[in-house]
């Protein structure tokens, strides 16, 4: 079954205080983004990837593929006003019945057996999303700002790519928007289909702060990734 990912890099550099978007921030000397896609790359050569990019950023992105002869093979489209939009554009170029995990931009620390064991459950089960065990105590709170404790051992806590076959997403993805689709398993589930939960890789972390990258140059630098990214 044809594999594809569609990589939604629509960040800002906001929250890590750097006018420079954090999916082009430097981790081990090039952009957080080119790690991201090599990732997919090194787990299946044959797949199609597809970027997701702010108009504004695609000019910038394509100076960065030249400047660091990035030339691993990837389509570009632009994306929406949302994340929900964005995958909506992605999709648009998934031209064939199969597999689509769809990834964040921000996420280079995927190892290659969370991929590959998303991609089979996802063909098994319709589905397969990656989770992490919670690690902290959990507590909920409700709009009177009161909160009380629930047993963590029944809580995940949510990663991509979140891998679905192409029709059931796309059937997703023709819902209206609604405030709480924060990832594509609430779309999807939204729709009526139940979610498959797969097991991640806990370092498999969205960078958003100056602390996320430190921690993701560490482990590059002690050799993460290298035994577990191949095909």
């Amino acid at each position: 079954m044809k594999k594809y990912a569609i990589i939604v890099a629509g960040g800002s550099g906001k929250r890590m205080g750097s006018i420079v978007p954090k999916q082009f921030l430097l981790l081990q000397g090039k952009p957080v983004l080119m790690h991201t896609i090599n990732a997919f790359r090194k787990f299946d050569s044959s797949m199609k990837i597809i970027v997701v990019l702010p108009e504004s950023q695609i000019e910038r992105w394509n100076e960065l593929c030249a400047e660091y002869s990035f030339d691993v093979e990837h389509s570009i489209t632009t994306g929406g006003a949302s994340r929900f939009e964005s995958v909506k554009k992605g999709l648009e170029l998934v031209d064939s019945e199969g597999l689509v995990g769809v990834h964040d931009g921000v996420r280079p620390l995927v190892l290659g057996e969370t991929l590959n064991r998303c991609y089979i459950e996802a063909s098994a089960y319709g589905s397969a999303v990656p989770v992490s065990d919670a690690k902290e105590s959990v507590r909920i709170v409700n709009e009177k700002g009161l909160s009380h404790a629930i047993d963590r051992s029944t809580v995940r806590m949510v990663q991509t790519p979140q891998v679905f076959k192409s029709r059931i997403l796309k059937d997703a993805y023709k819902q209206e928007f609604k405030p709480f689709f924060t990832d594509d398993a609430s779309v999807v589930e939204a729709s009526g289909i139940q979610i498959h939960l797969s097991n991640g890789n806990k370092e498999n972390i969205k960078i958003t702060t100056p602390d996320d990258m430190i921690y993701a140059e560490a482990l590059l630098a002690h050799g993460f990734g290298t035994e577990n990214n191949g095909d």
